[in-house]
């Protein structure tokens, strides 16, 4: 399929970078069925002596997460937020180069909770890749890269990250699609990855990894949100001469890649950002995660709502399905409304109520909450 025509197919695409935001969509209406509940409710085999003594055990898939995590950073720039990883033994990190656009200088954080402060030292113009120094990590080291496309639809992939600010957080799928092709301006976007492990904005940078090898695969870099589990990867093949070229002689000046370049390319864009945040809510609620959906509530709603009532008033919930978003500015954030239809659990039978939802949603700590929300039955 061409590139033209793939693109007619496609309203408009998401960033899933800088933030816990920076997000451009693809379709940004109908982010399919998400979830909520009462919607204002607060052994391993031993290895035998046949087998050669100098074999490398096979790591498991918990062993590779472990290993990977401690190698993915998160970055805070100018533009807001995304993620990176360690590539090589300097202490360089990849990333996006919307994520750290505007910035020199940012703040990296690991696993474990160190800041150390990072350098730009190369930055694509129409590429979407950036490499930062920080000097400190050059001890530790990196993830071992997969050094040539060798990626086929139906491999066993994980993507970490910190979607929405949520650091070391992991979500798997397999390659679902090849070849994908869209411009972004001001960045060109050719032969990605297509896959199903869901990520979200502050993913930006973070390494798609085999979940068979642990081999980085690529760089994750966009999503689809109107369809369910559908997000795009940057080969890691296609931009390791670039990145290794600026890693042995980095950037004495940066170009200005800044989102002046397109009014669409907003390391903040509250509105959009909002939207997806009250999106994950409910996807989080859909798959049962009700700690990440609990995390997305403000400090003010979390303290009259325990966790533990927050859960149970979902328990008797079902499927969820979500109209359109919309959001209007406010102060320091906006207001998210949604019309939504809520499969619900009586002791009558199921039954199928639409509730009209409006959710307020704002900046804590650098990261988008959803502080309040209401809603009234739809006849």
């Amino acid at each position: 399929m061409s590139k033209g025509i793939w693109i007619s197919m496609i309203a408009c695409l998401l960033i899933a970078g800088a933030g816990a935001g920076g997000t451009y969509w693809i379709h940004q209406s109908a982010e399919r069925d998400l979830n909520e509940g009462p919607l204002l409710a607060a052994a391993g085999q031993t290895q035998t002596a046949a087998q050669p003594a100098a074999a490398k055990a096979k790591k498991t898939r918990k062993e590779i997460i472990e290993d990977s995590q401690k190698r993915v950073v998160t970055i805070e720039s100018g533009e807001g937020l995304g993620s990176g990883f360690l590539y090589n033994g300097k202490g360089d990190l990849l990333t996006n180069a919307h994520v750290v656009a505007g910035s020199r200088d940012v703040t990296v954080r690991t696993m474990s909770h160190k800041e150390y402060k990072g350098k730009v030292i190369g930055i694509g113009t129409d590429t979407d890749v950036a490499v930062v120094r920080v000097t400190e990590l050059k001890a530790t080291q990196p993830l071992q890269i997969a050094r040539s496309n060798k990626a086929e639809i139906g491999d066993e992939i994980l993507a970490l990250g910190s979607p929405l600010g949520l650091e070391n957080t992991v979500t798997t799928g397999i390659i679902s699609g090849l070849g994908r092709s869209f411009d972004i301006e001001p960045y060109t976007y050719s032969n990605l990855y297509q896959i199903s492990a869901p990520i979200a904005p502050g993913n930006s940078g973070g390494p798609l990894v085999s979940a068979e090898t642990g081999d980085v695969l690529g760089i994750n870099s966009a999503s689809a949100t109107d369809e369910a589990g559908i997000g795009f990867s940057i080969p890691i093949a296609s931009v390791l001469k670039q990145a290794e070229a600026w890693s042995e002689h980095p950037m004495s000046e940066l170009p200005d890649v800044s989102s002046d370049d397109s009014d669409d390319y907003d390391g903040r864009d509250t509105l959009a950002d909002s939207q997806s945040t009250v999106a994950s809510f409910y996807q989080s609620l859909n798959a049962g995660d009700y700690v990440t959906a609990y995390s997305l509530l403000g400090s003010d709603w979390q303290s009259k709502t325990s966790y533990e009532d927050f859960r149970s008033g979902y328990l008797k919930t079902g499927y969820i399905s979500i109209g359109t978003l919309t959001a209007e500015e406010q102060d320091g954030g906006a207001m998210v409304s949604v019309d939504i239809t809520a499969e619900e659990r009586r002791d009558t039978g199921t039954v199928y109520q639409t509730y009209r939802m409006s959710y307020s949603v704002g900046y804590e700590n650098g990261n988008l909450k959803i502080l309040h929300g209401k809603g009234k039955k739809v006849d």
